[in-house]
This record gives structure tokens, sequence and C-alpha cells, in this order.
């Protein structure tokens, strides 16, 4: 069972006369798009829970490239960084019966009546993770409308929407609160 590669590289061109926002701008927005392409693909595929590893790989790039921008984003980052957090948890968890499998295979010389009975046990577990990975993908990170949430999002102009600290302060304050000054 050969795990699945994501076909299209998921990585941005850098201009490099250009400021950091704006490369994100630009860049990052074709960079998650190819994401959801690429992992819908897969998702539709019916993989195997070991087919899925390519998806985490994918899903740890995709976050960390996000997490180098998070200056140049306000707070809707740190939410889109959280749900890519919980794919790469699910993901992480499904990886993890695979490679348990793999090292319990590897380790007996011989197949025993206990090793059959924990594989099927890491199948079955393996297979129901993936299952409740494939319908957290399409129900919820790819429900309709959420590419474009993340697209939209990302390729606003830096700084928009990110608050100022006397801004923040300001949006802390109870209804009727005195200002101060």
């Amino acid at each position: 069972m050969t795990p699945q590669r994501v076909t299209k590289p998921l990585q941005i061109e850098w201009i490099a006369r250009t400021e950091a926002a704006d490369n994100a701008r630009t860049r990052l927005p074709k960079l998650v798009a190819a994401y959801f392409a690429e992992g819908r693909k897969l998702v539709e595929s019916s993989p195997a829970p070991a087919e899925l590893h390519a998806l985490r790989l994918a899903t740890k790039k995709v976050r960390y490239t996000l997490e180098l921008f998070k200056s140049c984003y306000g707070l809707g980052l740190t939410e889109r960084i959280g749900a890519l957090k919980s794919l790469q948890q699910m993901l992480g968890e499904i990886n993890d019966t695979v490679a348990a499998e793999r090292t319990i295979e590897a380790a007996l010389a011989s197949p025993t009546p206990e090793m059959a009975k924990v594989s099927r046990f890491l199948r079955r577990r393996g297979a129901a993770k993936a299952n409740e990975f494939k319908r957290h993908w399409r129900q919820v990170f790819d429900a309709p409308g959420q590419e474009h949430w993340w697209t939209s999002y990302l390729a606003r102009p830096a700084g928009f929407g990110k608050r100022k600290p006397a801004q923040q302060a300001k949006a802390r304050r109870h209804p009727g609160q005195a200002v101060a000054g």
C-alpha cells in the first residue's frame, strides 16, 4: 500500500522586491486554494488510512507557512491556523494507527494470533478515524464557502481589520464605561 502523493507542490513563488505582507496577500490565497483542491481530490478518492499521510504533510506545510505571516494578519489567521491544527491532529491519529501496525509487523518474526488481533484492532481504529476525518473535511473544513472564507481573508490588504492597541482597549470597555483621558 503506497501512500498517495499530493500532485501539486504546495509552494509559493516569492518576489524578493516585494514587501512580505504584499507577497502574503498575493501568494497565500493561491497556496490555500491549491491545498483545498488537492485535499478535496484526495478525500474524494476514498483513500485508505495510510494514503492520508500525504495530506498530513501538506497540512503541516500550509500551517507552518501561514504561521510565518501571523504579523501580517489579525486574529482571523489564528482561527484558520487552529483549523489546520485540528486537521493535523486528526491526520496524526490516523497515521499513528498505521505506524503502530507496521511497527508490530516488523517486530515479530512470525504472525501470532495476538498480533492478528492487534492488527485488526488497529485497522478498524484507523478506518474509523479516517472516516471521521473525511466527514470533518467535507462537513466542516471544506463545507460550502469555506475555501472562499480562507482565500478572501488572505487576499485582504496587510493589516486590514487589525486593531491598534488603543482600539483593542476601547473594544474591551464595557458599554457606558468612562473613557480615561
